[in-house]
């Protein structure tokens, strides 16, 4: 743990398979990133472990004026958490809940034709779920992916990301059946304060890193390290 750099997410993603390595060979296993950052992390974590790779597509449901808020987040599968407290709190409307939900998730879709085409989404239930982002700041996203996963039925949630603050570890690890963290730096600043090199990661580089873990491994946008 601690306050470990990485190079870039493909670095970090090969450190955190080597502490998920008791999931390898397993039956039943499927590796899902969180789009975009997630996805390079993702596919390490897969190909080491001989697991298929895919996306699990959230979005946050923004409070109209106050977005930086989470009132829920919508999934893919058509699943929709909601915060209750948030919703009474500001007294959002369900009307504007609605508009919110219908324009999120306009962009689920939008974002699942480009990344993964014709091929069927995954199919959770009753597998074993690594689901994978390249850090926590406050867990808010991967908590509200947790949630939605779990209204998918899958037999056990491991929560994997390369740098987080020990407080969002410890308030995910109820939720989940295990949380796997590389560094916990403290004081924590940022996710990017974790990584050498924290451009970006493109559509493009998803959808060739997605490819390659369907079709074997032709040249990527982006470099490995």
């Amino acid at each position: 743990m601690g306050n470990r750099v990485f190079r870039d997410r493909r670095d970090a993603g090969r450190v955190l398979a080597g502490m998920l390595e008791h999931y390898r060979g397993r039956p039943g296993v499927i590796v899902l990133g969180l789009p975009r950052g997630g996805v390079p992390v993702a596919y390490e974590i897969a190909a080491a472990l001989g697991a298929p790779l895919d996306v699990f597509l959230v979005r946050k449901l923004g409070v109209p004026g106050h977005e930086e808020l989470a009132m829920g987040a919508v999934a893919g599968g058509g699943v929709v958490t909601l915060n209750d407290d948030i919703i009474h709190g500001l007294t959002v409307s369900p009307e504007v809940i609605e508009r919110v939900i219908r324009r999120e998730r306009q962009e689920l879709r939008r974002r699942d034709r480009l990344y993964r085409g014709s091929r069927p989404a995954p199919e959770p239930d009753g597998r074993t779920v690594i689901l994978v982002d390249d850090g926590l700041a406050t867990g808010a996203s991967m908590r509200a992916a947790v949630q939605a996963l779990r209204r998918l039925h899958p037999a056990r949630i491991v929560v994997a990301v390369p740098t987080a603050p020990r407080s969002a570890c410890r308030e995910l690890a109820p939720l989940v059946d295990e949380v796997v963290c590389a560094a916990t730096p403290s004081p924590f600043f940022a996710v990017g304060y974790s990584y050498r090199d924290f451009d970006q990661t493109s559509d493009d580089e998803v959808r060739d890193l997605l490819h390659a873990a369907v079709h074997g491994r032709p040249k990527l946008t982006s470099s490995p390290s």
